[in-house]
This record gives structure tokens, C-alpha cells and sequence, in this order.
């Protein structure tokens, strides 16, 4: 009997790894949009899904972006109903708002959303890969983002409704998909725009990544996806600290909330810092800045008399032991 291809095992074993705590009866869906990394990851949940009792779904999204993309979801879509799973092809119209980048992964996720609710679904799977996971962080790091966005993508992410969203491949890399599909027979497609210069990740992908690969030496990829995962630990513990520090220092006030000053100033730099962007998008929605938040903690540490501080949708204000966030009209 001949042996298992390598790499068809390695992306079993991943997906099965995903699957291993969901109950029996379960329905999940795939994402699917007929290139090398989701077409691995439908194929392997197809012959995983069934031996756990699961129940699997590959959604299919036409952006309507590219001449033609009509007919690539409903390629991709047979694809999926050869391997076993239930084919569903959604075509959206994407806004431009962010940037064409953004805005197809905010209505790709939309329609992911929707359709797992249709079908019941409590979990959907998505094929980023480790290579995925590489040009993330190194984005993020040219931007200087800070350590949230050095994270890159989290393998597991539960959403505010209780949808789960697994990334199965994050530790697989990008060739593996592809000699995945190559080693099964299955036709996978290219899409244009990964090799299109204009957009930035295109950049590192083509450029920066095998640049410093030829000067620094192999390995570039792996040691970001390291650098990403060392940082989400360090994220979720100071997120746990931050909790429990929360309750006790953090008071309801007219029209807003207000924190301790004193609590505020014993904490290390990087914790109060976290406090107060966790208090202002807890409160108001918005995200601060770096600039923002190191203005905000200075009516801590550096409090000369100084007036309030306006911020998106809210200002800060030291008002006696207090610092104070209100919602601006």
C-alpha cells in the first residue's frame, strides 16, 4: 500500500488538530475562494470532518473584482462538491472604504458570518498560512503598530457573537499547500492580484521577505511567525493582569467613566497604557493611538494643570484623584 504523501499528512494533521474539540453534529464552514491554501485546507476537512460526525460547508465569495471571478467561484465551488462538501457561492459587491484590501475582507467576513449562522454553524475555517502570518507581521512592524498589531493572526479568535474563527494552516507554509494540491490531483488558481505590485503585502511577498532572506539567511518567515506567537503570550497574560486590575480602580461617571489616578501611576508604563486604551475602547469604541495614549497617561505622570485632552469621540481630563472620560457630542 503506498505511503501517505508528507505534506497531505501535515495538512491533515493540522486540520484535525483544529477539529479536536468540536462536538459531534457540529457544522463548520470553510472558506474557499479556489487558490492553493484554501483548496488544501477544503480537501483535508473533507476527509477529516466526516470521521468526527462533523457537518462542513465551503462558502465561496465572488468579489466581482476581476473579469471572469464568476467563473472561478463556480470552479472552485465544484471543487468543493467533488470533495464532499456542500458548495455555497455568494457574489458581494465591495465598497472601497480602507482601501480595495479591506474592503473585501470586511464583506468576505460578512458573508463568512452570515452564512454560519444560516446553517448553524459555530466555527468557521479560514487557510492563512505561516507565509500569511510572516508578511502580517512585518507589515505591521514597517507601520509601527505596536505589539497588538505584531501579533498577526491569531489561530483561535471567538467574535463578539460566539463565532469561532480557526486558521488551521498557521504553521504550515505556503509551498506545502500548493505540493498539497499538486500530490491530490486538484486544479487550484492563481489569482492575479498576488503578484500584483501596487498592493503592499504583494511588495513583501515578492520583495522585502526574499530579500532579507538572501542577506540574513533562511528562516525569515519562521522566526516572525515565532516573533507573532511570543507576542500574543505576552499579550493575553497582560490582558488577564489588566482585568483584574480593571474592576478595582475603574468607576462609572455622568457621561462617561473614570479610572484612578493613583492605581493609574503604580502600574509599569506598559500596563497603564494598556488600561487606558482598554477603558477608552471599552467605553467609547475607538482605538488610540500610540501619540494619543502617551498624552492621555501624562495627565498621570506628568500632570502640570494641564486641560482636557481631546480624543475620537471622547476627552480625557484629570479632575482631583481621577482621571475622567467623557463622550463628546
Amino acid at each position: 500500500m503506498p505511503s501517505l504523501p508528507p505534506v497531505i499528512a501535515e495538512i491533515r494533521l493540522a486540520v484535525r488538530t483544529a477539529l479536536a474539540d468540536l462536538p459531534e453534529g457540529s457544522a463548520i464552514v470553510v472558506g474557499l475562494s479556489g487558490g492553493a491554501d484554501s483548496l488544501a485546507l477544503a480537501a483535508a476537512v473533507a476527509f477529516e470532518a466526516p470521521k468526527r460526525g462533523l457537518r462542513a460547508t465551503a462558502v465561496v465569495v465572488d468579489h466581482g473584482l476581476q473579469e471572469g471571478s464568476d467563473e472561478v467561484a463556480l470552479t472552485a465551488a465544484r471543487s468543493a462538491a467533488t470533495l464532499g462538501l456542500d458548495p455555497l457561492v455568494v457574489t458581494v459587491e465591495v465598497g472601497d472604504e480602507g482601501g480595495p484590501e479591506a474592503a473585501a475582507r470586511e464583506a468576505r467576513q460578512r458573508v463568512l458570518r452570515d452564512a454560519a449562522a444560516d446553517v448553524w454553524a459555530t466555527t468557521v475555517l479560514l487557510g492563512h498560512t505561516l507565509d500569511d502570518q510572516a508578511e502580517t507581521v512585518l507589515l505591521g512592524l514597517a507601520r509601527g503598530a505596536g505589539a497588538s498589531s505584531l501579533q498577526g493572526m491569531a489561530p483561535v479568535r471567538t467574535d463578539d457573537e460566539g463565532l469561532r474563527w480557526i486558521r488551521p494552516l498557521l504553521g504550515v507554509r505556503r509551498e506545502t499547500t500548493r505540493a498539497f494540491c499538486r500530490a491530490s490531483a486538484l486544479e487550484f488558481w492563481d489569482d492575479p492580484h498576488n503578484l500584483d505590485e501596487r498592493f503592499s503585502r504583494v511588495r513583501v511577498r515578492e520583495r522585502v521577505l526574499p530579500t532579507l532572506e538572501a542577506e540574513l539567511g533562511p528562516g525569515i518567515a519562521e522566526a516572525l511567525a515565532r516573533t507573532a506567537e511570543q507576542l500574543r503570550e505576552d499579550a493575553e497574560a497582560f490582558d488577564e493582569m489588566i482585568h483584574e486590575t480593571i474592576e478595582d480602580i475603574v468607576e462609572h461617571a455622568e457621561a462617561g467613566i473614570s479610572v484612578s489616578v493613583a492605581a493609574l501611576a503604580a502600574n509599569p508604563a506598559a500596563l497603564r497604557n494598556r488600561i487606558i486604551r482598554l477603558v477608552v475602547d471599552s467605553e467609547f469604541g475607538v482605538s488610540l493611538t500610540r501619540t494619543q495614549t502617551i498624552e492621555v497617561a501624562r495627565l498621570v505622570t506628568d500632570w502640570a494643570g494641564q486641560g482636557p485632552i481631546d480624543l475620537p469621540g471622547a476627552s480625557a481630563a484629570r479632575h482631583g484623584g481621577r482621571l475622567v472620560f467623557t463622550a463628546r457630542a
